[in-house]
């Protein structure tokens, strides 16, 4: 913090933190969603054949029951109902206007035979599998061009089985990209809840190209070391939120992407309007939340709040590269709370993985508009790794509020990026040492109108002294 401050100067601008609590504005809640529909038509999967075994194989009892069921979608639409039990299975297509619903004792079982999980085509906005050439293995749950539909259960549970899979991955014995627990693409109206998922073979929850999307109250768990187990992927989707969701995984716990490389530019599909509240969670070997590094297609309009993060690697990580194209803008990451985390805040400007060579290293990414505030942390290693692009400087980067207990003797790697700081502990780096308050708030997203207006009214060449 640069120059000197009196505990007048301290008070003064906490109480203005405490105002924007409550008056920033435009601060976003979740809508409300179909969770509640009431379905006129129901049966049980048992009705269909299926045994809970853990051994039977009732892929077709699933795909059997939903094709049934799909005679009610112009009739208040359906519910499948999954009793206590262990229901091992492949992939099944879901339908519009159904619910999924599982007992609290019941468990569907991924089966660990790759032919039960068929291929399907790589999406348009990556141009091939995201880890092979080529297609990739359809989600346990799949649906395309889908409306109203929900997946929960009193704590119900979905087990990918993901052992066989890792072990693939690590040997390099497959042939396509791993499949999602849940895939649901160009979709509306999505509601997932109530659950635990367990095992993913490879991203647990992914909605693509979807809009009107809800989680909430779920939990992901996978071994820290299971890789690339990411638990929620909004992916080149629109009104999307998250809430009081607990997820413990191999990689990132939730990552916002929209495309990749000139795939993504080319689809051009955002992600924007992303709200998470209330998270908890722990990542070893990446972040609580990521945006990228797949994010050609843009992301804007984050708003997160109420994290809390553990044993992990990093907190917040924001990651591009040139060939990426596309922009990150208006991200606002509030009330943070860091527990035994290497990186309190990472940004990445050279994170490199490309889908082929034909991606265009001079197409660069657009990184604006980012704030973070009100961040505690305990036991941190480093509290910021922030390394833009040379020639692509990332711009008003502003930090309000951080109070991190660093072990590092280098708490700041700071490079290509400009921004502003406020009640910065430890003193943050030289390209982010300028003043938020009072000339440089509205460079600043989502500082309130009120907030700069109080600045002003008590006094703003106060703030000038520190």
């Amino acid at each position: 913090m640069k120059g000197s401050f009196t505990l007048v100067d301290v008070l003064l601008v906490l109480a203005l933190l405490n105002e924007a609590t409550l008056t920033v504005k435009g601060r976003p809640h979740c809508k409300q969603t179909n969770s509640g529909v009431f379905r006129p038509h129901s049966v049980s999967i048992s009705e269909f054949g299926a045994v809970g075994d853990g051994q039977t194989l009732n892929t077709k009892a699933f795909q059997n029951a939903i094709f049934y069921l799909n005679s009610f979608a112009d009739k208040g639409g359906a519910q499948l109902f999954v009793p206590a039990g262990r229901w091992l299975t492949g992939s099944f297509v879901l339908i519009s206007h159904l619910t999924l619903r599982l007992d609290k004792d019941a468990t569907i079982l991924g089966s660990t035979n790759s032919d039960d999980w068929p291929l399907t085509d790589p999406l348009p906005s990556y141009g091939r599998g995201r880890e092979l050439p080529g297609g990739r293995h359809r989600s346990l749950l799949y649906g395309n061009n889908l409306t109203d539909v929900v997946i929960t259960g009193d704590n119900g549970t979905i087990d990918g089985q993901g052992t066989v899979w890792w072990n693939w991955f690590r040997n390099e014995t497959l042939d396509y990209t791993r499949p999602h627990l849940v895939e649901l693409m160009n979709s509306n109206g999505v509601f997932i809840s109530n659950l635990t998922f367990l095992n993913s073979p490879f991203w647990n929850i992914h909605p693509v190209y979807c809009s009107q999307v809800r989680v909430q109250n779920v939990t992901i768990i996978a071994p820290l070391d299971s890789p690339n187990t990411d638990g929620i992927d909004p992916d080149s989707s629109n009104d999307v939120c998250i809430e009081d969701c607990y997820i413990s995984t191999g990689d990132d716990l939730i990552a916002i992407k929209s495309g990749w490389d000139e795939y993504g530019i080319s689809f051009a599909r955002p992600s924007t309007n992303i709200i998470i509240h209330r998270l908890v969670g722990e990542t070893r070997s990446s972040s609580g939340i990521a945006i990228g590094s797949e994010m050609s297609g843009g992301v804007s309009e984050v708003h997160a709040e109420d994290l809390q993060f553990f044993n992990s690697n990093a907190g917040i990580t924001i990651k591009t590269s040139p060939g990426r194209g596309g922009y990150v803008k208006n991200i606002f990451i509030s009330d943070v709370t860091l527990m035994d985390v290497n990186v309190a805040i990472r940004v990445i400007g050279q994170y490199g993985e490309h889908p082929d060579e034909f991606y265009d290293p001079n197409a660069l990414p657009l990184i604006e508009m980012i704030t973070i505030q009100d961040v505690t942390g305990e036991n941190v290693k480093v509290a910021g790794l922030m390394e833009g692009i040379k020639e692509d400087d990332f711009h008003n980067i502003c930090l309000f509020n951080l109070s991190l207990s660093v072990s590092s003797g280098s708490p700041w790697n700071c490079s290509y990026i400009q921004g502003y700081s406020d009640l910065v502990s430890p003193e943050t780096c030289q390209p982010l040492k300028e003043r938020i308050f009072p000339e440089h708030s509205s460079d600043c997203y989502h500082l309130s109108d009120h907030l700069r207006r109080m600045s002003s009214r008590n006094g703003g060449d106060q703030f000038l002294s520190w």
